[in-house]
């Protein structure tokens, strides 16, 4: 527990996911002094596979992943507090954490506490997710269903783009709107239609895990999918950023520039919590843009506070 009166961190990372375990990573590899706050609650557990992060040509599990980060980090004099973030503000120094284990102190604050996916009401979700019937992420594993039967789930727009996103890895889509049909504007059929996309008309009423398939119930109807993909949207984790002044967007990812510096000075975030492309490496390059930043801003320290 650290207290009031010993010296702020030069930098507090929040978030254990790929992204926070890179900048934590290299922050420490520029002699800095860091305090990593891991809350244990990251989205790339839930992966079951991944085959798009780069150098494993079988694929990687997202908790495998993360673990290997983990191991890595140990290397380094980094300060790891599992706990969650119930209040930040602004600090003499920099920045202050009120949490469960005490006050954390840093001259530099980099969220990086990422999103999570809203699920479809349907039981057995991991078991849905680990076997690739239930998926959330077309860029990263729409290669995995190409020609194979998929549903799309959603209530509103996106499920449409979603849908003809998916087009070109297969010709048998179907895009379920939670509420049916009525849900689509005549726009919308019309580009569906072009895309040689079905739609369903009723509502959905349920859907459940059927063997190595999905279920989908809708009226006196069954439809049966290899994978449904779901397109009900993401709740984006930015409330410390916006807490301390930062900019989001209209979903709430929080604003950054090519440093990945927030509308905050030194604030700064990145992965999925930020605005672009929400991919592991994307989040890992990221984080070690936003650590650069960092050491450079902090500028030079005789002797290192981190240690020789």
């Amino acid at each position: 527990m650290q207290a009031h009166s010993e010296p702020a961190a030069d930098a507090v990372v929040v978030g254990g996911g790929p992204a926070g375990l890179m900048a934590a990573i290299y922050l420490a590899r520029f002699r800095r002094s860091v305090v990593l706050v891991d809350a244990g609650q990251s989205r790339v557990e839930k992966i079951p596979r991944s085959h798009n992060y780069p150098g494993f040509a079988d694929g990687i599990a997202g908790a495998k992943l993360r673990d290997m980060l983990r191991a890595q980090l140990r290397s380094y004099p980094v300060r790891v507090v599992e706990t969650f973030v119930d209040r930040a503000e602004r600090a003499p120094e920099g920045f202050r954490l009120a949490t469960q284990q005490g006050p954390i102190e840093g001259r530099r604050l980099l969220i990086a506490t990422g999103v999570t996916d809203i699920p479809p009401a349907m039981p057995h979700v991991r078991a849905a997710l680990d076997t690739g019937v239930l998926r959330y992420c077309p860029v990263c594993d729409a290669y995995e269903v190409i020609g194979k039967a998929v549903g799309v789930y959603a209530n509103g727009p996106a499920g449409v783009a979603e849908a003809i996103y998916l087009r070109h890895f297969s010709a048998d889509i179907t895009l379920f709107m939670a509420q049916g049909g009525p849900g689509l504007a005549a726009e919308e059929r019309r580009r569906l239609a072009d895309a040689g996309i079905r739609w369903n008309n009723a509502p959905v009423d349920a859907i459940r895990k059927d063997g190595e398939r999905v279920e989908l119930t809708h009226a006196s109807t069954r439809t049966l999918c290899d994978t449904l993909y779901c397109a009900l949207g993401l709740t984006v984790h930015s409330r410390i950023a916006v807490a301390l002044g930062a900019s989001v967007d209209g979903t709430g990812y929080v604003q950054v520039d090519a440093h990945h510096a927030t509308t905050v000075p030194g604030l700064y975030a990145a992965g999925d919590v930020s605005a672009g492309l929400n991919q592991i490496a994307v989040a890992m390059g990221g984080a070690a843009i936003a650590a650069s930043a960092i050491h450079r801003e902090l500028g030079p320290d005789w002797p290192p506070r981190a240690g020789a």
